[in-house]
């Protein structure tokens, strides 16, 4: 019974109706594929948000403590990027923000006023981080150095509380509190302790891990390639050796954040966990397959490990997990986009642990970087591989908690708009999206194009001492 608990207790919330009536189903695979192609491009750029302004301050203070002037160059010109990365994640969070109530206008309208607190928050720390972005990459060499370095720190600090708000959210979604529903209608809302819920926490560590080698992998990887051309300055080794050492730290670390998201949500979300292994029924010792795929209720070609998902899901190789087959089919997730999006994610994230592992231990016994063949190689295709894990781990949460917009709350059918031209936006959004592409990349291009030695060219006026 304990095992069936947390089912029993979501079963027995009550469903909200659409806050603004029943809607025209038609054009629901339209909005959330719009929807989901939103997120595949401002993702990645919440990455660098979070885990790149950091990196820049640490090169600019190590330029203060050595006096190099690679660290300074890197630094202020990674900090250029920094800025072009911000500019365009404006553009796709604005977008996000509108389809947020334009495809979605019943959940909006139903739950606004739970985290309603939690976009203005997020929207605060966006303006605040704007202007500090602006005073630090303008201010190289104009005002004092100290000042200048001091000028960053809001940076980082602001890239993070603006994402840890949306995380919340997300959060929320995944586990609905903070408020009760009253003769159908949402009531006695406590904004904090929907925002600080259950889901939260491990939500939170496991994305900023995620950032960091995204961002680590994808840097090295470009700095990598220099480097098997021949170039073997200090400014490309520097480039190169940084942002690897800073993903090697973040993926094994990531291993253990994840065991602990898989068992919050074997204990809040156990059909999740069920769609992630295709796991059609209940059993006690569960096996985890590797592999493979799902079909009438059982894993197919998949190699099976004996007792492994129990391990996993509760720390007990003899644990009952709950299967698909405790709730209808129509309220199970679509078992086999969750399953390849979770293998793959798992599969990816194992081996980059084991890379980050192998070259921290190597880095540590020789005291300088391993001259491996493969590790240029290595580090080029682990940008890409990160990338395609922190998708897949999205997949994973927003698909695997499907038919649910608010788990056991509101379904998503309930939440879409009744609006037609569903389709014409989506191409439309789609064009946009690579069109700031194209003129993100032209813009690198055009940056990575110029000496490194530009950089350290004083710009103007200098503020006085």
């Amino acid at each position: 019974m304990r095992a069936l608990a947390p089912v029993i207790a979501a079963v027995s919330q009550p469903e909200l109706p659409g806050a603004l009536g029943p809607t025209d189903q038609a054009h629901l695979l339209w909005a959330r594929e719009t929807q989901a192609m939103s997120f595949a491009f401002h993702i990645p750029l919440v990455c660098f948000g979070v885990a790149f302004p950091a990196i820049v301050l640490f090169l600019e203070w190590r330029y203060h403590r050595t006096h190099d002037d690679a660290y300074k160059a890197l630094a202020k010109r990674w900090s250029k990027v920094m800025s072009l990365v911000f500019a365009v994640g404006v553009v796709t969070g604005t977008i996000l923000s509108f389809e947020l109530g334009l495809l979605w206008p019943d959940f909006m309208a139903t739950f606004g006023g739970v985290f309603g607190l939690a976009f203005g928050l997020e929207g605060f720390s966006f303006f605040l981080e704007a202007i500090f972005i602006a005073i630090y990459v303008y201010g190289w060499d104009r005002i004092p150095p100290r000042w200048h370095l001091l000028s960053g720190i809001p940076i980082p600090i602001t890239g993070i509380t603006g994402s840890m708000m949306v995380i919340a959210v997300n959060g929320w979604m995944n586990h609905p509190v903070g408020f009760d529903v009253v003769n159908g209608r949402v009531t006695n809302v406590h904004p904090w302790s929907a925002l600080f819920n259950p889901f939260f926490w491990h939500e939170l560590v496991h994305m900023y891990l995620a950032a960091y080698m995204v961002v680590g992998f994808i840097v090295a990887g470009i700095y990598a390639v220099a480097w098997r051309r021949g170039e073997r300055s200090r400014y490309v080794r520097i480039g190169f050796v940084i942002p690897l050492t800073v993903a090697a730290l973040a993926a094994p670390a990531q291993v253990i954040v994840g065991d602990w998201a898989g068992r919050a949500v074997g204990d809040y979300q156990p059909l999740k966990l069920a769609a992630a292994e295709g796991l059609g029924h209940t059993e006690k010792g569960a096996a985890f397959h590797i592999g493979g795929y799902y079909s009438d209720g059982d894993v197919k070609l998949g190699v099976p490990v004996p007792k492994l998902l129990s391990i996993l899901a509760k720390h007990d190789p003899n644990a009952t997990v709950l299967g698909l087959d405790t709730v209808p089919a129509r309220d199970r997730p679509p078992v086999n986009v969750v399953r390849f999006a979770f293998q793959a994610m798992v599969g990816i994230g194992s081996l980059l642990a084991a890379f980050g592992v192998v070259y921290l231990v190597a880095r540590w016994r020789l005291r300088r970087l391993p001259r491996w063949p493969w590790l240029p190689p290595a580090a080029i295709v682990a940008g890409p591989l990160a990338l395609v894990a922190l998708l897949c781990g999205w997949v994973v949460t927003e698909v695997g908690r499907q038919p649910w917009v608010v788990y056991q709350r509101m379904r998503t059918a309930e939440a879409v708009t009744d609006a037609g031209g569903l389709p014409v936006a989506f191409f439309f959004l789609l064009a946009v999206y690579l069109t700031l592409l194209a003129g993100f990349v032209w813009l690198l291009r055009r940056l990575a194009a110029r000496s490194p030695e530009t950089e350290l060219a004083r710009p103007g006026p200098r503020m006085p001492t």
